[in-house]
């Protein structure tokens, strides 16, 4: 049985009940297999209604060799130019959807500048390196917009905020522009699952937790390659050299590890990192954007950190309303 959140934190009674919907769809018989022979990913595509685009912004799909970008901007002229580089979760088995489209309003809003979404290669069809290959071109797509490394924040969730981990290591190996910053939400770091937050918190995630019947543990994306390289699991790899990093996790999260041993590193190798345990929280609840006090709190900081690393102090980022 899993344990009741609030024995973890003073959870809202908003985050509770998508905790408990998180849990009971994520325990569904066969839903890993589901997930990993792609029937789940049809069924969500099957159920997507098409995305409502805020007033004031326009979406632009951009084409790319194996993947597509969608180009989220104002209507009207920038007033400034940073560039935030979305990279979704899903495992590398889901596909860019509306929830992430939602996300990536959000961080419009609170950047101020465009955001582009990538949607890229993912198993069962595509292994690594199709992924990073991806990122790194839609990457180096943006800057050829114009946009210098340091106007740019690339974030990413759950295997996004591991690829987007893994990105930055290839930019900085291969001596490409580095961007301003790195924001990641639950991160998946490490697909060899050697975290303590594995055993630790196996019965108390609602997500993954009481069960081996998930993509965490039948994941293909390695393919022949051994999961502890760090362009898989960056876990493994160096960050001398890194940009400022953001780093947000739930605390029932078997993730959990991947987010903390990550930081760790980071701050070793002299980078500034900010990592954020919220007491209670599930994997990726800042998917709640402003629908409970936790995700608002979240998306808060990430406000905060880029008027920070992008801004100084300056105004122009807006309040999460």
């Amino acid at each position: 049985m899993m344990k009741d959140a609030r024995e973890e934190g003073n959870v809202s009674p908003q985050a509770m009940r998508v905790l408990k919907a998180v849990e009971l769809v994520s325990h569904m018989p066969k839903i890993g297999h589901m997930a990993q022979n792609g029937e789940l990913r049809k069924r969500f595509t099957a159920m997507e209604h098409a995305w409502n685009i805020p007033e004031g912004l326009a979406l632009e799909n951009v084409a790319l060799s194996n993947s597509r970008l969608e180009w989220l901007s104002p209507t009207e002229e920038l007033l400034v130019k940073p560039a935030v580089l979305q990279l979704h979760g899903g495992g590398y088995y889901g596909t860019l959807h509306n929830t992430y489209r939602d996300m990536a309003a959000l961080y419009q809003k609170l950047s101020g500048g465009i955001v582009a979404s990538l949607d890229y290669r993912v198993a069962p069809q595509d292994l690594y390196p199709a992924a990073l290959e991806d990122a790194v071109e839609a990457y180096a797509y943006i800057l050829a917009q114009g946009y210098q490394g340091q106007e740019m924040i690339v974030v990413g969730d759950s295997a996004g905020g591991g690829l987007a981990l893994a990105l930055v290591m290839y930019l900085r190996d291969n001596r490409m522009p580095l961007p301003a910053g790195v924001i990641t939400m639950s991160a998946w770091t490490d697909l060899s699952l050697s975290g303590e937050s594995y055993t630790e918190n196996f019965n108390t995630d609602p997500m993954f937790g009481g069960s081996t019947d998930t993509l965490i543990y039948h994941n293909e994306y390695p393919g022949t390659y051994d999961p502890r390289e760090p362009y898989i699991s960056p876990l493994y790899g160096d960050y001398k050299g890194f940009p400022p990093m953001l780093m947000q996790v739930g605390e029932r999260e078997m993730l959990l590890s991947d987010t903390l041993e990550v930081a760790r590193k980071a701050k070793i190798d002299g980078v500034r990192v900010k990592e954020q345990i919220y007491p209670g929280m599930f994997h990726v609840f800042q998917m709640g954007l402003s629908r409970f006090p936790e995700s608002t709190h979240a998306w808060k900081e990430v406000r905060k950190f880029i008027r920070e690393i992008y801004y100084g102090r300056n105004q122009f980022v807006s309040e999460v309303k």
